[in-house]
């Protein structure tokens, strides 16, 4: 099972989500916040698999939240939910600690889906905010320079996965259009994170983009 906190200011989006997440088997919420401060407390006494953050919230805001529960317990999977999907508020959260966004339009599928990746490893973005966000990035630290290169050791096909991850596509979604297997998608991405000296897939995405083209979904 896969244990859910449910963090919103809002008496009922939070009942929404737990009902949503209730009505799948693999699915359990362990606790509801009103705010990043009950957050940070919960997180510590019923240790979640993965915290559904809010980013507007009285006392202590989701990005500050994000940031502490990364601190203290790097293993939680902050999936950001939130109608603020503007760079202000999305980058800073990113850099806190969060592993993928979402905005409260999606579907229940894409959310439950986003929920299941997130407690996988993976990074659950929607393509518009994954480019985005890495368009800041890429702005922020790069500036005029010019654009980085691959590893002479990163291959061909490690390239094609690359771009599917710069898309935001899960590891599921990479196999599809590959025609690989899962396992083998993610062989291909840890030798990808081991041979660029990327730190986890957000940095990888980041190089995708500044690398080169990203495919479309």
């Amino acid at each position: 099972m896969i244990r859910v906190l449910i963090v919103d200011d809002q008496r009922l989006v939070r009942a929404g989500l737990r009902m949503l997440c209730d009505s799948a088997p693999d699915l359990t919420v362990v606790g509801e916040a009103e705010n990043g401060q009950q957050a940070i407390r919960l997180v510590e006494q019923v240790a979640p698999d993965v915290v559904l953050m809010d980013l507007r919230m009285p006392l202590v805001d989701g990005t500050t939240a994000t940031a502490r529960i990364h601190a203290s317990r790097p293993t939680v999977r902050v999936l950001v939910l939130t109608t603020f999907d503007d760079d202000d508020h999305l980058f800073p959260t990113l850099a806190a600690g969060a592993c993928g966004f979402l905005v409260k339009d999606a579907s229940p599928d894409e959310l439950l889906a986003a929920i299941r990746q997130a407690a996988a490893g993976e990074t659950p973005f929607s393509p518009t905010v994954l480019r985005r966000l890495v368009d800041q990035a890429v702005r922020a630290r790069l500036g005029d320079a010019p654009a980085p290169s691959l590893p002479a050791t990163v291959t061909a096909r490690e390239r094609e996965v690359l771009a599917c991850i710069g898309a935001g596509l899960s590891n599921r979604e990479i196999a599809d259009r590959l025609h690989l297997g899962v396992t083998t998608v993610k062989t291909h991405v840890t030798s990808l994170l081991a041979k660029t000296g990327a730190t986890n897939r957000i940095r990888l995405a980041l190089l995708a983009v500044q690398s080169g083209p990203v495919v479309e979904e």
